[in-house]
Parts: structure tokens; C-alpha cells; sequence
């Protein structure tokens, strides 16, 4: 069953890289593991399908809010975000780029509306975006610096979804930690998520790339900027984006949040009642991909945790470990960033990894600083690069707006090289040092 594990998630990584659609992939490899494990390929079907079911709430959110990025696009408000970033920052691509990266951090913990913010601010900057030629995969990796290490030490918004979570898994596990401490422990992993990014935005995509361009189409539309104006339907816009933050914020509840927005659109008449079948049409064309991956991503989530496979790929790992802390420490991040990789989210992942890290990492005898930092970073470390992703969907999304950007060589591949492996050497660091 172990091989199980291994095997399926190498067979998405490899169809993805060749430039297999990311859902096809995801579902060859659950079949795959569904079939390696002993199960027929209609036992295998049934346990995706129950497992996607899991996944409903999150499509359903990313589908509305797509829909109410089309709706706030519709009304040019992100035009007047566009001229005013020129004005500031046109020609510094390193300002722009660590600009992004703040953005999206408010969105873990500040204002905490995960990837919706994306569909909005992203696509708009897009002409801005090849006039300055940036790199695409730097901006990628910015965004998903982001949508990832906030929350990952930050203890507010999902920060602190994250880190309870950590807390009463270990609880679970017998093991005790402040949530302080957990805090305090994913300092040094997340201080090597900023070393990737410093070397992303100011060594390996520093240097200008064309995409490209048709015609005159980018001089024209940014000429065009200049004669927007803040306007009535603007301000309008601005009150229904706060009120759907602070919906959202209130229920917790990215569904409601996005719908409640969506309708304040029409009610305030920013956008017209008959352009509403348009809206949900470029809602579903922008989001839509995202949403079923997502799904299927957490139908082969469920495959491996029902068959036993993540148990069995932990369990069997742990009887060649030997007593060296550092291999030790090594092998279980291995083991976090192969499943956390194939179930492609972080949050979902702990509660696994914590069953199974917690007695080998106490028998071994790491402080439960280290445990707890052993677990976060494991947990996160697929998050980026992962196929079937929000941190990296979610990216792909708004940069590929235009059909210029490749979700797996300009987001997964940029994104894995510049946060997992420094978070391996930092969180190897963190569980010998702590």
C-alpha cells in the first residue's frame, strides 16, 4: 500500500510535466492508487466520487467568486487600480513584485478572502505586466509566497485555522503544545520561504521576457488608462467589496460571502440585471477548471486515506529510520511533501501527518517545538508546487487570463524550486535546533 502513495503522485507529476491537463492526471493517478491497493476500478470510482463530495463547498465558493470578480471587473474599477499602479510603480518590477507578495499576505490573515482577490486584481495587470516585461513566474511566485507563508506563522485568519489545527492534532496524538510555541516554531521554516522569494523576484526573474503581443493592443490600452475616471458605480463597487470582506469575515464562509456580494452588485445596479447571465458565464470560464480540480484532487485525497496507503507509506518509513534526528527529521519531511504534493492541501494534511509523526518523532526524542514544526512544514510543503493546489491554482488562475501562462512550468515548477526546498533546509533546521 506505501508504494501506493509514492507511485500515484509520481504518475500526476509526470503527466503534468509532459502538459497533461492537470485534472486528467490527477485522475489517472487515483485510479492508479486506487487499483494498487486491491480495489477494482468501480470500488475506486465510488471512493473519488464520495471523496469529492468533500470538496463541494470549496468549488461552489471559487465558482461564485470568479463570478463576482467578473462583476467588479465589469464595472472598470480595476482599470483606476491599474492607472494608479502605473503611476507608482511603472518600470520598478522589484517594487511591483514585493507589492504583490504584501497583497496577497493580507489576504491569509488581514482580510481574509484566501485566493478571491486574485481574479480581480490579477488580470487587469496583465497589459501592465508585459509593458514592464515581468516575468510571469516571478509574479507567481510572489503570489504564492502570499497565499502561503502568512499563515504559516501569522497567528490570525487562516494563521490561526493552521495552527489550531496543528495543536489539537497533536493534542489527539497525546501530545501537548502551547499555541505559542507552534507559533514560535514555524518562524525558521517560513524565514526560508523568504529567502526563496528574495531570490525569485531579485536573481532568477529579474530579466526582462516578451510575451506575445498583438499588435499595438498593449500601447492603446494603457494610453486609454488615462482618461478613467472615479465615478459614482465606483464607489459603489468599493462598499459592496467591503461588505462582502466583512460578510465572509463574519460567517466565515467564502459561499456566503461571495453570493452576498454578488447580489449587492445587482441590487446597487453596478452591474445590470441582464448582464447577469454573462457574469456567471465568465465566472465559470475563470474559476470553473479550478473548482473541478479541486474536486478531484480531494476525491484522490480520499482514496488514499481510505485505503490505508498515507498509514502504511508513514508506517513503514519509520522502521528504517535508524536514530540519527537529522535523517529522522529528513525522511518525515519527505514523506509530508509526497502526500501533502498528491492531496494538494496543507490544512487537510496535518491531521494525517500528526497521527503518525507524533510517536515516531517523540520515541526519537524531539521537544514538541520541533514535532509541531516538523508537522506545519510538512504539512505546507506541497502547498507549493502541487498540481492540485489553491496556493498555486489560484496564481494560474489570473496570470493565465490571457492563455500566456502554463499553470505547471510557469506556477508549479517556479514555485516548488523556490519554497519547498528551502523549506526542507530551514525545517530541518527548526526540528534540530528546537
Amino acid at each position: 500500500m506505501a508504494s501506493a502513495v509514492i507511485f500515484s503522485v509520481l504518475i500526476m507529476v509526470i503527466l503534468s510535466l509532459l502538459r497533461v491537463n492537470v485534472m486528467v492526471s490527477i485522475l489517472i493517478s487515483a485510479l492508479v492508487a486506487g487499483v494498487m491497493t486491491g480495489n477494482s476500478l468501480t470500488e475506486t470510482v465510488t471512493l473519488l466520487v464520495n471523496g469529492m463530495s468533500d470538496g463541494g463547498n470549496t468549488a461552489l465558493s471559487y465558482i461564485l467568486l470568479g463570478a463576482f470578480a467578473a462583476a467588479v471587473s465589469y464595472t472598470g474599477i480595476t482599470s483606476i487600480l491599474v492607472k494608479s499602479l502605473i503611476r507608482v510603480i511603472r518600470g520598478k518590477r522589484s517594487i511591483m513584485l514585493l507589492t504583490l507578495a504584501i497583497v496577497a499576505s493580507f489576504s491569509q490573515n488581514l482580510i481574509p478572502v484566501h485566493i478571491a482577490f486574485i481574479p480581480i486584481l490579477i488580470p487587469p495587470l496583465l497589459i501592465l505586466f508585459d509593458k514592464m516585461k515581468i516575468d510571469r513566474r516571478g509574479v507567481a511566485a510572489a503570489l504564492t509566497f502570499g497565499l502561503k507563508a502568512p499563515y504559516m506563522v501569522i497567528p490570525f485568519g487562516f494563521g490561526l485555522i493552521f495552527q489550531k489545527t496543528i495543536k489539537e492534532s497533536m493534542g489527539e496524538s497525546g501530545l501537548s503544545v502551547s499555541k505559542t510555541d507552534i507559533t514560535l516554531s514555524m518562524i525558521i521554516p517560513v524565514a526560508g520561504m523568504v529567502v526563496g522569494l528574495l531570490i525569485a523576484i531579485f536573481f532568477t526573474y529579474r530579466k526582462d521576457r516578451n510575451y506575445e503581443t498583438s499588435g499595438d493592443t498593449q500601447d492603446v490600452d494603457l494610453e486609454s488608462l488615462s482618461n478613467v475616471k472615479f465615478e459614482t458605480k465606483h464607489f459603489l463597487t468599493l462598499m459592496v467589496i467591503v461588505a462582502t470582506i466583512t460578510i465572509q469575515a463574519i460567517t466565515k464562509d467564502l459561499v456566503i460571502g461571495a453570493l452576498a456580494g454578488l447580489i449587492l452588485m445587482f441590487l446597487f445596479v453596478v452591474v445590470p440585471f441582464r448582464e447577469g447571465e454573462n457574469i456567471m458565464t465568465e465566472g465559470i470560464k475563470m474559476m470553473g477548471m479550478i473548482a473541478f480540480i479541486m474536486l478531484v484532487s480531494n476525491g484522490f485525497a480520499n482514496i488514499l486515506q481510505e485505503t490505508g496507503s498515507v498509514t502504511a507509506l508513514v508506517e513503514q518509513t519509520s522502521g528504517i529510520l535508524g536514530d540519527n534526528k537529522l535523517i529522522i527529521a529528513f525522511i518525515l519531511l519527505l514523506v509530508g511533501l509526497v502526500v501533502t504534493i498528491g492531496i494538494g492541501t496543507s490544512f487537510g494534511t496535518i491531521p494525517i501527518l500528526a497521527a503518525l509523526y507524533v510517536p515516531i518523532a517523540s520515541e526519537a526524542g524531539f521537544s514538541a517545538m520541533a514535532i509541531a514544526a516538523l508537522i506545519g512544514t510538512a504539512g505546507a510543503l506541497g502547498d507549493a508546487g502541487s498540481p492540485a493546489s489553491d496556493s498555486t491554482l489560484g496564481p494560474t488562475s489570473g496570470l493565465n487570463a490571457d492563455g500566456k501562462h502554463n499553470h505547471i512550468w510557469d506556477t508549479c515548477v517556479p514555485t516548488f524550486t523556490h519554497y519547498n526546498i528551502p523549506l526542507v533546509i530551514f525545517g530541518l533546521i527548526a526540528a534540530v535546533v528546537l
